[in-house]
């Protein structure tokens, strides 16, 4: 969006609540699961399977996006896309959104028709719509995000699974967004791809329900870091996991180059970066296509090792302490 385009918009406090939330609705079109949207004090939506996978998540500006990095329409995205995958982990499909949204009343109206194109962009690619939400005057731009999800007769996969003998795989990328973030904070201007995979991320739609289908014991998403994540793993099924670099060197390389530039190791990007929303899973049988084995599961106290070690560094990102966690 141009900065000309928002100068020439009304803002929040001059259209009211209600118009703006009717620019979010207007011309949309929700899917068949979406019964009802918008216009009541609720929204319904059909759960065919007769169960509803929930999560939430909460996006504060400056904690979690930042406007001068990135553009109204990115942050939509990646609101829905974070929450996306945290459907796809547990082996189900998104089916619908609801969004609360908290802006200053000086909020030009048209960064938020961005954000809500966005939103309505990244929801469009798993087939789910926006059902409904709030909108309220705030300091500083924040998102709540709520997603519905279908097990369409599956059983959800749990973090609480994973056996002995089995194979630790993932779908996707690692490493990117944590090599994005340090670009964009060392202003370093090339490699477009992983600063863009910083600001929007990337999940692998539909492979939740693919590794759920081959027999996934355990499955997580990728959102604080690989070791942090997969000791949630360990911990809720009593197990330790050996990642190996050698099947993780692959992500290594693709950012070697960046982290060059930025004159940093790459490998605390792969093993501790998070924002990828990568999905990880453990399988006692095959691997799926589509999949990539990484490590395995092996008897013992619950904790993560890296080639059957402890890893000694950066793990993993705790949110509410405000920093990292390190692995011991």
């Amino acid at each position: 969006m141009r900065d000309d385009e928002s100068s020439e918009s009304p803002t929040l406090q001059q259209l009211g609540e209600f118009a703006v939330i009717d620019r979010a609705v207007r011309g949309r079109r929700q899917p068949a699961q979406v019964l009802l949207g918008p216009g009541d004090d609720a929204a319904v939506v059909s759960a065919r399977d007769g169960r509803a996978v929930v999560s939430t998540d909460v996006l504060v500006q400056d904690r979690h996006f930042r406007l001068d990095w990135s553009t109204p329409h990115d942050v939509g995205r990646k609101a829905i896309a974070q929450n996306a995958a945290d459907i796809e982990a547990m082996g189900a499909r998104p089916t619908a959104f609801v969004v609360g949204f908290g802006a200053p009343g000086d909020t030009p109206a048209a960064q938020v028709d961005a954000l809500i194109d966005g939103m309505w962009e990244e929801a469009g690619r798993v087939g789910a719509g926006i059902a409904g939400g709030d909108l309220v005057s705030c300091p500083q731009w924040v998102l709540s995000v709520t997603v519905l999800g279908d097990l369409d007769g599956r059983r959800p996969v749990l973090r609480s699974g994973a056996t002995a003998g089995s194979a630790v795989a993932v779908t996707g990328d690692l490493g990117r967004s944590s090599a994005g973030y340090a670009l964009w904070r060392k202003d370093i201007h090339e490699f477009d791809d992983l600063r863009r995979r910083h600001l929007v991320p990337q999940p692998p739609y539909g492979q939740g329900v693919v590794a759920a289908d081959a027999g996934a014991r355990a499955m997580i998403d990728v959102s604080d870091g690989l070791i942090a994540d997969l000791r949630h793993v360990a911990e809720a099924s009593a197990v330790t996991i050996d990642l190996s670099t050698a099947a993780l060197r692959a992500d290594r390389d693709a950012l070697d180059e960046a982290a060059r530039a930025a004159g940093e190791d790459p490998w605390p990007w792969v093993l501790a970066g998070g924002e990828d929303h990568a999905l990880v899973a453990c399988f006692a049988g095959p691997v799926p296509a589509g999949w990539r084995e990484i490590g395995r599961v092996l008897d013992g106290p619950a904790r993560v090792l890296v080639d059957g070690a402890e890893f000694g560094g950066y793990a993993g990102w705790v949110s509410y302490l405000g920093g990292p966690v390190m692995s011991t």
